[in-house]
């Protein structure tokens, strides 16, 4: 043939823009692209030799990428097909039989959508090239060799060449802006990320040795690839050993993986991989780039959302399937019903592979439910129909350290903590160390306790609450233990309106300043031999506040002080001591101070009572104002009375200090002036 000239289908003033500018911050991808390119053309002659459609011999079927730096130049090799003019003038000229006007009026509000459209794949060479040559040879019986080159105008060059080797180099003029591509350093971190497992070798430079004290190159090619990785075999063909070793090939340094996941399924859409379930521990580390995607081999992403559910991004491995739809310049995936279909089997894969470890094996599972747990409490957490699953084989933990499913230990447990409602209380530790005293006297009275103290326990035992029916999730410390699980009603303590007054004046003056922490006295008639001073914090605030730690949304939980409550039990015998003491000592004094200040509230409120429509005159607004304020100017001088009294009583002080000291409430110097107290009482 002679020398051919033209000009391109879709005209390059037309298209190279909009490859530029939607590439641009992807502008490496085109390295992938030719070698799946050469891949392709490698694996269609392979085909055509098999159906013995092409008679000649193979001989070496690599794809070869040399950098030449001296020349300024990145070649992209193959054995494969090749091509003859028409099948340039047919797929590279004509951009796969699209013509310009239908093509640009397709895409010109998409222009983002192109790439992976019409095989123009081979064009984002031209992101980093300024000139580009096709130089190839048709597999064809009497095909002649021909050179394409096009310089980045909208115009092209054919002309036939001596070539005598049957396939493609796709030569690339690296220009000025990207001389990186030149490096061979550079160009060997791409191959690994993109081209790593695809099926054909993928040649790169020389192998290289030791010698005189520094690297040298070879004879040998260095192969980059593995071409048959695990994932594209029969499960039947690995060894637990295969399957940790993959893992250690993607992940490099890591422990091993507690189990895997091997996906197959050929129908309603093709999705092969191997999904790992690594030591995750008791930290959420929801990290991207876990899961890697892969189409036919060849790497398009790590950012994998919307083709597995949220949970599963504390896996790690390989998902391969060409039924994902992609948008290559960003690798980013379309959410269509393919992509539902496939998050959907993935997350019932692994729901039948964990019930299948559970019920075949449950001694190993139970020995990994911990490093498991985050996970499969975070799944049930964000997917409802994972949750429905894990039902059945999600774990509990008590503080002897066996494990029970939740029928096991609703069973175990229902007799014993049911209260006077009906509604099983499971009881339950955050901090087994610290809350010692309180699960003590909970299995004294014959009750378990859980051991919840994950990352996600507080939400988790949320959901609980939800799933279980009449089932209600109490911890240990938030109550004495007589109010955790309510059998019959509640003893009401036996106090005068006075003694109640002077005890909760007496307490409360005497407790000492914890950080960001509020304390509310409160009486309880417990039994005779229980703690004279119990610190217990509300259920549901502290549960507030744990949620609050974990989502922004909540922050204003995560603001307020602790609660805590200071239970004094009336019916222990230092109490009684205490208050009998304090009622000779002030009770005199303070009885006409309290008298007074019911006297003036009932005024108060009597002028209140009688003001039309809720609205107080000038006169009785005053009248109020000046009441109130005398109503204050007594209560602190009852306050004074009883906290300079208490402020004597180094057992009141003791019995806080002690019951502040259980909790881990105590510190510095508050700590050091009990040790010496104590000291001095002994």
């Amino acid at each position: 043939m002679s020398t051919q000239k033209g000009t391109i289908g879709v005209t390059t003033e037309n298209i190279f823009p909009v490859i530029k500018k939607f590439l641009y911050s992807d502008h490496e991808i085109f390295l992938r692209e030719l070698v799946s390119n050469a891949i392709d053309a490698t694996s269609k002659l392979k085909t055509l030799s098999s159906f013995g459609e092409y008679k000649g011999e193979l001989g070496e079927m690599n794809v070869k990428v040399t950098v030449d730096k001296e020349a300024g130049t990145l070649t992209v090799s193959d054995h494969g097909i090749g091509m003859t003019a028409e099948d340039i003038d047919k797929y590279i000229n004509q951009i796969a039989f699209s013509g310009a006007e239908e093509f640009l009026a397709k895409y010109k509000d998409k222009a983002e959508n192109i790439i992976g459209h019409f095989g123009l794949g081979f064009y984002s060479a031209f992101m980093v090239a300024k000139k580009v040559e096709i130089r190839t040879l048709s597999y064809k019986e009497g095909a002649e060799a021909v050179c394409w080159s096009c310089d980045g105008s909208p115009e092209y060059e054919m002309t036939p060449i001596d070539k005598t080797e049957r396939g493609t180099d796709i030569v690339l003029y690296i220009d000025d802006d990207n001389k990186e591509f030149l490096e061979q350093a550079r160009i060997d971190t791409l191959l690994k990320k993109y081209c790593r497992f695809l099926p054909v070798p993928v040649v790169s430079g020389k192998e290289q040795e030791w010698k005189d004290g520094k690297y040298v190159d070879t004879d040998k090619d260095r192969v980059i690839n593995n071409t048959e990785p695990a994932w594209t075999k029969k499960p039947a063909d690995l060894t637990d050993d295969d399957y940790r070793n993959f893992y250690h090939e993607l992940y490099p340094g890591q422990e091993d993986p507690l189990f895997w996941i091997h996906l197959n399924v050929d129908y309603p859409f093709t999705l092969t991989g191997i999904l790992y379930f690594p030591k995750i521990k008791n930290n959420i580390d929801v990290t991207r780039n876990r899961i890697q995607l892969y189409c036919n081999q060849v790497f398009v992403t790590d950012s994998v959302e919307g083709v597995v559910p949220e949970f599963m991004m504390l896996m790690q491995g390989v998902i391969d399937s060409p039924d994902i739809p992609l948008n290559v310049s960003r690798s980013y995936l379309q959410s269509d019903s393919a992509v539902k279909k496939i998050s959907t089997y993935i997350t019932r894969k692994v729901a039948d592979r964990l019930e299948e470890i559970f019920k075949n094996n449950r001694d190993d599972y139970e020995k990994k439910w911990d490093d498991i747990k985050l996970f499969i409490e975070y799944g049930m957490l964000t997917d409802e129909k994972f949750a429905e699953r894990a039902m059945k084989f999600v774990l509990v933990k008590d503080t002897d350290g066996k494990y029970y499913t939740l029928d096991e230990y609703k069973a175990l447990i229902e007799a014993a903590q049911t209260d006077k409602d009906g509604n099983i209380v499971y009881l339950y530790t955050t901090d087994p160390v610290a809350q010692y005293n309180y699960i003590n006297a909970a299995t004294d009275k014959g009750y378990s306790v859980l051991v919840m103290d994950g990352q996600l326990d507080s939400h988790f035992i949320g959901l609980l609450e939800q799933k279980l029916e009449k089932s209600h999730f109490v911890r240990v410390d938030s109550d004495v233990i007589d109010n955790l699980i309510r059998k019959d009603d509640k003893k009401t303590a036996d106090l005068t309106p006075e003694q109640r007054n002077i005890l909760t004046t007496l307490f409360k003056s005497q407790i000492p300043h914890v950080e960001k922490a509020e304390f509310l006295v409160s009486f309880e008639a417990l039994a005779a031999d229980a703690a004279p001073l119990v610190i217990t914090q509300n259920e549901y605030m502290r549960r507030m506040k744990d949620m609050a730690a974990m989502q922004p949304g909540m922050a204003l939980y995560g603001e307020m002080p602790d609660s805590y409550n200071l239970i004094v039990n009336t019916e222990h015998i230092l109490v009684k001591e205490i208050r009998d003491n304090a009622e000779k000592a002030v009770g005199a004094t303070v009885a006409p101070l309290s008298a007074d200040i019911e006297k003036k509230n009932a005024e108060i409120t009597a002028i209140r009572d009688a003001a039309k429509d809720g609205k107080l005159s000038d006169d009785d607004t005053k009248k109020t104002s000046d009441l109130e304020g005398e109503v204050n100017k007594l209560r602190a001088e009852e306050t004074k009375v009883i906290s300079d009294y208490a402020a004597g009583q180094d057992k009141v002080r003791q019995l806080i200090d002690l019951a502040l000291l259980g909790n881990g409430l105590l510190k510095g110097q508050d700590l050091s002036s009990f040790i010496k107290r104590s000291i001095s009482m002994l």
